[in-house]
């Protein structure tokens, strides 16, 4: 056992310092995002990226001028992402709120929360 024990033990210092590094690399959305304002959108869903360590949904509306708009909306990683492409195929017409993009002339979200034209709640967020 004192074998496996010194292999576990040597094992340990590697991986705590791993799980350390990615830890501190994950950053606020603050830099890029305004949390103190909320933006809605409406549109058509054209695309959906689920990865880590972000996941990504797009949207397909129009301005006030008739001029296509495409929303991307900065979403979790993989694991909380595994109902919305079921929940929102490619086509789907979407309400989406969450706080925007601090970029002058940009078109992005996060903190989103999702639901159905009729208003119903889409995903674990839904619509707040």
């Amino acid at each position: 056992m004192t074998g496996g024990l010194r292999i576990s033990a040597a094992l340990a210092l590697p991986i705590g310092l791993l799980l350390t590094v990615t830890v501190a690399a994950h950053h606020s959305a603050a830099a890029a995002y305004d949390e103190t304002k909320r933006v809605e959108a409406q549109g058509t869903v054209t695309k959906i990226l689920v990865r880590n360590p972000h996941s990504w949904v797009f949207l397909e509306s129009a301005d006030d001028k008739g001029q296509k708009i495409e929303w991307q909306i900065e979403m979790g990683g993989a694991p909380s992402m595994a109902w919305a492409k079921d929940a929102m195929p490619i086509g789907t017409v979407v309400k989406v709120v969450g706080h925007p993009s601090r970029a002058p002339g940009t078109h992005g979200i996060t903190g989103a929360a999702f639901a159905k034209t009729d208003g119903t709640p889409l995903g674990p967020r839904g619509t707040r």
